[in-house]
């Protein structure tokens, strides 16, 4: 079954604004050359929050897995260094939901601007790549992205399944994140 193309997200492996590719703009001296490659495809479930800290303030807080348990309700325990290439082991706890432990490899990660990782279920048969992104509006104002992209050849019908656990799950961690962050703000500020 093929992908639906999605949005275009932020960086390679996504290609959004500042990736490997840079930003989407038509250049000259590769007209004629076939395009850049897209991001993923698939079934998408996201969830954004705007946070009044810094992205310094809000990467510390994502970076920091080992204490994800002290905040994150949809990860409640966290493992691992980010590296790419390295696995994550984390328990994930969608409302409704069983916990179950998962291992993800990091694809990607920029410190400030975002982490992605990527899962494999059943052979490749679902495959989800799992981002979260922090794009500043102002010094003191963000907008994170926390989301998944269900692929693999039956990983678009899980996402539809699950969209709602996975939603609320997000929506969660991103108030989770928000009330952290801003906390941890306020506390520097003095």
């Amino acid at each position: 079954m093929p992908f639906k193309p999605g949005p275009d997200l932020k960086a390679a492996p996504f290609q959004r604004k500042g990736g490997m590719l840079g930003p989407k703009t038509l250049d000259l001296k590769t007209e004629g050359k076939p395009p850049p490659p897209k991001g993923p495809s698939g079934f998408r479930i996201e969830d954004r929050i705007g946070i009044q800290a810094p992205p310094e303030v809000i990467w510390g807080i994502v970076h920091d897995i080992g204490r994800w348990s002290e905040w994150n309700p949809t990860y409640p325990r966290g493992e691992g260094e980010i590296r790419i290439g390295n696995v994550l082991t984390f328990d994930l706890q969608l409302p409704g939901q069983p916990k179950q432990e998962i291992k993800a490899k990091v694809l990607e990660w920029v410190p400030n601007e975002q982490l992605h990782w990527q899962l494999s279920f059943m052979g490749g048969l679902i495959r989800t790549m799992r981002y979260i992104e922090i794009t500043p509006l102002s010094e003191t104002g963000c907008v994170v992205d926390n989301g998944e992209i269900f692929g693999g050849l039956m990983g678009p019908s899980l996402g539809r399944r699950m969209r709602g656990p996975v939603r609320r799950g997000f929506q969660a961690m991103n108030e989770a994140l928000k009330d952290r962050a801003e906390a941890e703000w306020a506390k520097r500020q003095g």
